[in-house]
């Protein structure tokens, strides 16, 4: 377990060159030495390389300082022994993919090709098809961006030149000394060679839970996923697993391809054909712009490539869930049937008169017109089925995800399930961390208790005896990480830099504030002669440190939470320095006077003690609990991390928008009440819990100890805080809620973790955020979402980002089923009526086009606003097609209908031009029907204008120039428009319009701007008859307490008329109380009384409009007042508006 310094090689100064023989270990007798087992390993080690230390020396490595970083070496280094990255399967290529779809059975056969006949002007309109396959691919680069962005995220530590750095994955190299802790996922195979109380879970190897633990005197072998810690041996097994407990520093052997994992993903089929390259490679492999060209990174290869599957089961999975209760309601049913009729009527229509009618016989010579006939009747049947399917559905899905995925890693969340982006979006509570989340995680000590003495700042050192000082230093400079430090400012009159655990650093920073150097008595204990360290953990919350004296006695340092490591302490350092009694009514009253308020202050209180061991004999050192009693108090400080200046405007957000927010924290609970206040968690007035995590266990678990879901849905709907709590209380609050069936709707439940034992619970929530900074890569691994800023603001960001999909969705749906209602009517109408669909096969091509694949790129990419906060979360089965958007929908199709029809079939005469109805088969493109077309595409040109507002707001150009790509896909629409109805000609079934004609297809389509504004103006709830549509089978609404009286949705017109009806009362009662107090001056106060009997109506009224109007800022009353001080001041001022603005 202990090394020597000493020992170490010197240098690596390897000459350029390509010879194994540089190194005194090759490739081949490295993989063959992790290849051995048990005994075997070890006897090879010892017997073959004389130990670990000659490894070192053969790898030409320091087990101390690490490589030297020389480029030189770098590069030698992976030609030799290879690059940290495993490639993936070799892709097919094209030409290969175009001959296995050639042997498609379904394209050889013979009938096939009867159904592929291109219809009149369809061959013109192929490359259609075409583009919108590119376009789906260029989308998908979406999600290679996202993967690569992941690989990048993901570093290690390792340490050059003894400098403690992080570097990506793929940078990796053998002869690295690699620095591991709590929460890592191994990236490499290795060897420990040095440990501190390190616990690995190997569960997805053994299948066992227990943690095996490093144990004294034995040789640790580290594989990618796995370390193993076993007496006189060790295995080299593979996939998945992490460091439960401690820290280390490990001697990498081998990487990438040549990794035990590595090897398994060969057998699997990735890297083929590394073999065949390994000259190429070796020349090209280091260059430095070829190592972001890794596809799969050991070390992230499992975490990526399920991510990857997801991804595609997200696509089809998100769009199955969204098109299944439309496709399978609307499209087939709806589409088919509409399909089959039409051609049914058409052939009956021309088969009836033209042999029953005009009593034509049937002529041989006449059969391939009638044929011709047959065949137009089939088109534009099909053509009615195409239009009536709204397959634009998984593409606007696909890219609302996409752009939205890529627009949240600006807003820092890194999103690793996308499905996640969405469930954001219906969120109904989020249960956040406190430490770096909601504060800043600058920490700072700021008040001591040193010597009987409180310290309200940072004390004199002069004002402590030198032997107390001593304690202080020793205890915190050796009882910490090694790797937490204070560096200087990176810019002149900064702050200095804290690297490393933030309650550590603060701790350091203590002591330079003492005018005292850690770094001086760490160079004298460097960690290898470190005895015995019990590394922080959940349970435990403390960390100690054992120390042997040269006299073979032994001293131990620790620290932990204060009440938890002061129920341990039974002596205490006096002023005088030295130690008195500390009895259990002592320990009382310190924590009434200096913690309690400390604690109130908002701060953490950090305990130091020690506790020295006889030589006699040594300790049983596995037996914790003897080990940490008896323990001597020397100083107990308060750490400060200021609340994040822009969070409580952030929860100020949640609440609005119906999200509860709640602190989960292991803090003391009077430290969480007051961050909790300070954050606007804990409201004045309100009803709230604030509990620590043993009550909430009292109170949610049977005599057997087992949770009872009808005791915690007494507790979860008032719980804001849950202090000094473990990540399994964390894991049962969260299970609770979701499990709960308390209210109409299942709640949806946000969860931020950074420790390895958080995992449960980010995987049982339904959106997991994990810390990008201070998260562990167990954690990043459960969760679904990373914070890169540890910011609790992002995650409201997410919120956004998550309504602003369904909405995006809902845009493109209430724009699209408006064009797919039109287009059936009238390709349905028209052909029975006319015995030609008005709208050609190519032309509906032209508006499928743009109804699915351009409207899906304008609508779905629309960024969100901070007006999706002010609703209400939607339920998991609430209604794609609310009955506002079917207002919407339906509005809209009348317009369009009457427009089209009226053009259809008087048009020739309002235009005074020549029909085009009844025209003879292959009859040249007329001016009638080509009006008829281009005012159809112009009244979906402005009405996509009006599908950016579903709620029924008025401003549809609100903020639309912040969507340059919905202004460029309408203008080029436009654009396209004019050379198809231009220069179109037969194949779009086109004629040249004049001027006059353009004005008047432009005018009417700025009628559906007019036509929609008018649909505002109509209330939803008075169309009792419209339903909504594309709901699951339960229908989960808004709760009714938060909206105005019956309404389930957001509907503005309501509002609107609401507001009127109830600013036109306030005006009357205004009058009739001016009018009596009139009357009173000039009777006397007989009336006053009348007039002041009015005031409380008054105030109601002024809360409606509050409660209908947007929300404003509301100053809350102090955590002193009571609610009767704040109806009085209510009553004081009974007509005074927000920001003290008059009524009148």
């Amino acid at each position: 377990m202990t090394n020597n310094a000493a020992d170490h090689h010197p240098g690596n100064s390897v000459a350029e060159g390509s010879h194994e023989g540089d190194f005194g270990c090759s490739l081949v007798d490295l993989r063959t030495l992790m290849e051995l087992r048990s005994g075997e390993a070890v006897a090879r080690i010892n017997d073959t390389y004389g130990g670990v230390q000659n490894i070192c020396k053969r790898l030409k490595t320091s087990p101390v300082e690490g490589l030297s970083g020389n480029p030189a070496d770098l590069e030698k280094r992976r030609q030799v022994f290879g690059q940290n990255f495993i490639p993936p399967k070799k892709a097919k290529t094209f030409l290969q993919l175009v001959w296995e779809a050639l042997q498609d059975v379904t394209t050889d056969h013979p009938g096939n090709c009867s159904h592929n006949l291109p219809g009149p002007g369809e061959a013109q309109a192929g490359w259609i098809e075409g583009a919108a396959i590119l376009f789906s691919v260029i989308i998908e680069k979406q999600f290679r961006g996202l993967q690569s962005r992941i690989e990048q995220e993901q570093k290690f530590t390792v340490m050059p030149q003894g400098a403690v750095i992080q570097i990506p994955v793929a940078e990796i190299v053998v002869g690295d000394i690699a620095q591991i802790k709590y929460g890592d996922l191994l990236p490499s195979d290795g060897i420990l060679i040095q440990g501190n109380d390190l616990k690995i879970d190997e569960s997805s190897l053994t299948g066992e839970s227990d943690h095996v633990r490093n144990q004294k005197l034995t040789v640790n072998i580290c594989s990618p996923w796995l370390m193993f810690s076993l007496p006189l041996g060790a295995s080299f097994p593979w996939l998945g697993t992490h460091v439960m407990e401690g820290s280390g520093r490990m001697l990498v052997t081998a990487v990438g391809i040549n990794s035990q994992t590595g090897i398994i993903f060969t057998l699997l089929g990735a890297g083929e054909g590394e073999e065949e390259k390994k000259v190429k490679k070796g020349k090209k492999a280091g260059a430095p712009e070829n190592r972001n060209k890794a596809k799969t990174q050991d070390g992230v290869a499992l975490e990526i490539q399920p991510l990857k599957s997801q991804e595609g089961c997200l696509l089809r999975g998100s769009g199955a869930s969204l098109q299944v209760p439309l496709a399978s309601h609307l499209s087939p049913p709806l589409g088919l049937i509409m399909s089959a009729i039409t051609v049914i009527i058409l052939v009956l229509y021309f088969v009836i008169d033209t042999f029953a009618v005009q009593r034509r016989p049937w002529l041989a010579e006449c059969t391939p017109i009638y044929i011709q006939y047959f065949v137009k009747f089939f088109i534009i049947g099909v053509t009615v089925l195409v239009v009536a399917v709204p397959e634009g559905l998984p593409l606007a899905v696909t890219i609302s995800l996409a752009y939205s995925v890529k627009k949240m890693m600006k807003d820092n969340n890194l999103v690793r399930h996308l499905d996640a982006c969405e469930t954001m979006g219906n969120a109904t509570a989020i249960c956040s961390d406190k430490t770096g989340t909601l504060t800043m995680n600058r920490m700072t000590v700021v008040q001591a208790y040193v010597g009987d003495t409180h310290y309200r700042q940072i004390p004199d050192p002069e004002a402590i005896l030198p032997k107390v000082l001593d304690l202080i230093v020793n205890s915190v400079a050796i009882n910490s990480a090694y790797t937490s430090k204070i560096l200087p400012p990176e810019k002149e009159g900064g702050l200095p830099r804290q690297v490393g655990n933030k309650t550590e650093c603060s701790l350091l920073g203590f002591v330079l504030d003492l005018k005292q150097d850690y770094q001086a008595v760490r160079n004298e204990v460097p960690e290898e002669k470190l005895y015995k360290v019990y590394t922080f953990n959940s349970v435990r919350k403390s960390m100690s440190t054992v120390l042997k004296n040269s006299d073979g006695s032994f001293r131990m340092y620790s620290k932990g939470a204060s009440e938890i490591i002061l129920r341990k302490c039974t002596k205490i350092l006096d002023k005088n320095g030295d130690l008195r009694v500390f009895k259990v009514k002592d320990r009382d009253e310190m924590v009434k006077k200096v913690i309690e308020p400390m604690a109130c202050q908002g701060l953490r209180t950090i305990c130091l003690a020690f506790r020295d061991f006889p030589a006699d004999a040594e300790p049983n050192w596995d037996s914790e609990n003897e080990i940490m009693s008896d323990l001597a108090c020397i100083t107990v400080v308060g750490i400060e991390d200021p609340v994040r200046p822009e969070v409580p405007e952030a929860i100020l957000k949640c609440q609005r928008a119906g999200i509860t927010v709640r602190m989960v924290t292991g803090d003391n609970i009077n430290t969480a009440r007051a961050i909790a206040t300070k954050c606007g968690i804990l409201l004045p007035g309100e009803d709230f819990l604030c509990l620590e995590g043993k009550e909430f266990n009292r109170l949610i678990r049977n005599e057997k100890g087992e949770v009872e879901q009808e005791q915690l849905d007494k507790v979860w709907p008032k719980l804001r805080v849950l202090a000094r709590s473990s990540p399994t209380d964390k894991h049962t609050l969260v299970k609770g809620i979701i499990d709960s069936t308390v209210g109409e709707r299942r709640q949806v439940v946000a969860v931020t973790g950074d420790g390895t034992n958080d995992g449960p619970a980010l995987k049982k929530a339904d959106v997991g955020f994990a810390m990008g900074i201070a998260g562990t890569d167990v954690a990043k691994e459960a969760s679904d979402i990373i914070l890169t800023d540890d910011n609790f603001t992002s995650i409201v960001k997410a919120v956004m980002w998550g309504r602003n999909v369904y909405d995006s969705i809902s845009k493109f749906l209430q724009f699209q089923l408006t064009v797919n209602v039109v287009a059936v009517i009238v390709a349905f109408t028209g052909a029975c009526i006319t015995q030609d669909s008005p709208l050609k096969a190519v032309q509906m091509l032209w508006v499928n086009l743009i109804m699915d694949t351009f409207a899906s790129l304008a609508l779905a990419t629309e960024p969100p606003s901070e007006s999706l906060l002010l609703r209400r979360p939607y339920g998991r089965n609430k209604p794609l097609i609310s009955r506002t958007m079917m207002k919407n929908i339906l509005g809209h199709a009348v317009y369009q209908l009457t427009i089209i029809f009226t053009l259809l079939f008087a048009g020739e005469r309002f235009f005074d031009i020549d029909s085009g109805r009844n025209a003879p088969l292959h009859s040249p493109p007329s001016e009638h029907y080509t009006i008829v077309f281009n005012t159809f595409v112009m009244m979906q040109l402005f009405n996509e204008i009006n599908a950016r507002k579903i709620h029924g707001e008025r401003n549809v150009f609100d903020a639309i120039f912040r969507n340059p790509i919905f202004c460029t896909v309408v203008l080029g629409t436009f654009a396209a428009q004019i050379l198809i109805v231009e220069f179109g000609g037969k194949p779009f079934s086109s004629s040249g319009l004049t001027l006059s004609q353009w004005l008047w297809c432009i005018f009417i389509g700025v009628g559906e701007l007019l036509w929609g504004q008018l649909i505002c103006s109509v209330p939803t709830s008075h169309l009792k008859f419209l339903k909504e549509a594309g709901h699951g089978t339960t229908k989960e609404d808004i709760p009714e307490e938060d909206l105005p009286e019956d309404m389930d949705e957001i509907d503005h017109a309501e509002m609107e008329l609401r507001r009127g009806q109830i600013l036109w009362f306030r005006g009357l009662n205004r009058i009739q109380t001016q009018m009596d107090v009139v009357y009173t001056f000039q009777t006397g106060a007989s009336s006053l009384q009348g007039a002041l009997r009015r005031q409380p109506s008054i105030v109601s009224q002024h809360h409606d409009v509050k409660h209908v109007s947007s929300p404003t800022h509301v100053a809350l009353s102090s955590v002193n007042s009571t609610p009767t001080t704040s109806a009085a001041a209510a009553a004081a001022s009974p007509t005074l508006m927000p920001h003290g603005r008059l009524p009148f």
